[in-house]
């Protein structure tokens, strides 16, 4: 009994002769067709309804799936239950002496550094100054914390809790994108027009500040990017004065065979 509980099935056991074989099987010796059968046979003696588990290898596919519920319906099975080997992580019996499953993979956020850098947006909201700061990595942005003004009470810690989650969320490594989505267009019964347009709540100004601060770093960025080129293009002897700031990137724009241009874009005023 114990070689059939580690192996599954008794084919292989040489001990066990081959009468016994013929007419004792182990659930998974049996193909998927035969179980339906066995059980299409079964219920012509049985008047309430009646299903029975089909088991299927750990090998198994969606065709073979498939198969199975077209035979049982063709036999006029009244229900059928399909189940794959270990295709669930927790199953009454397991083949071997210890559970056949992967170590589920645990998502740690990553440690907080001593020093972040980042930006404070005020964002007036119908309750009042919202100031979301936002503060980054190496890795790219890290935490959030907003502070709703001098407010106290449940709107406070409301706001900080909104703070630590999508705070946990960044250091977990989830899309920036994706947690905007969900902060953005929660509705409160106190919204507020603004320079940014209507803010429906304080989880939405949270998430419209996000979208703000990537904007104004990726400017930051582009700028820096842009100065680069231009200090590249001194070394190279190009002549690169910075004669005005270009409307598409917001880049120095030289003045490069007789036109001004951004090196960064490719704008230029001559076109």
């Amino acid at each position: 009994m114990r070689r059939v509980a580690e192996e599954g099935r008794i084919s292989g056991i040489e001990e066990i002769p081959e009468e016994i074989k013929r007419t004792f099987r182990t659930a998974l010796e049996i193909s998927p067709e035969w179980h339906i059968r066995m059980q299409a046979s079964f219920q012509k003696f049985v008047a309430l309804s009646i299903s029975k588990t089909i088991n299927m290898p750990n090998s198994a596919e969606v065709e073979d799936v498939m198969r199975a519920y077209k035979l049982a319906w063709e036999l006029g099975c009244k229900g059928i239950t399909v189940y794959r080997e270990g295709s669930r992580e927790e199953q009454v019996l397991y083949v071997g002496t210890e559970k056949r499953k992967e170590e589920k993979k645990v998502i740690r956020p990553r440690p907080r550094p001593h020093l972040t850098y980042g930006a404070t947006i005020k964002m007036p909201t119908g309750c009042g100054n919202l100031y979301v700061t936002i503060n980054e990595d190496e890795k790219g942005l890290f935490e959030v914390f907003a502070r709703l003004g001098k407010a106290g009470g449940c709107a406070a810690s409301q706001t900080e809790a909104i703070g630590r989650l999508i705070s946990l969320a960044l250091r977990s490594g989830v899309d920036v994108s994706a947690l905007v989505k969900q902060l953005r267009g929660i509705r409160c019964p106190s919204p507020h027009w603004s320079e940014d347009g209507l803010i429906l709540s304080c989880p939405d100004a949270i998430g419209k500040a996000i979208e703000k601060y990537i904007k104004w770093r990726n400017g930051i960025k582009s700028k820096i990017n842009g100065i680069k080129i231009n200090l590249e293009r001194e070394t190279k002897g190009e002549s690169n004065e910075v004669i005005g700031v270009c409307p598409n990137c917001g880049n120095p724009l030289a003045h490069q065979e007789g036109c001004a241009t951004c090196p960064a874009c490719g704008y230029t005023k001559c076109l």
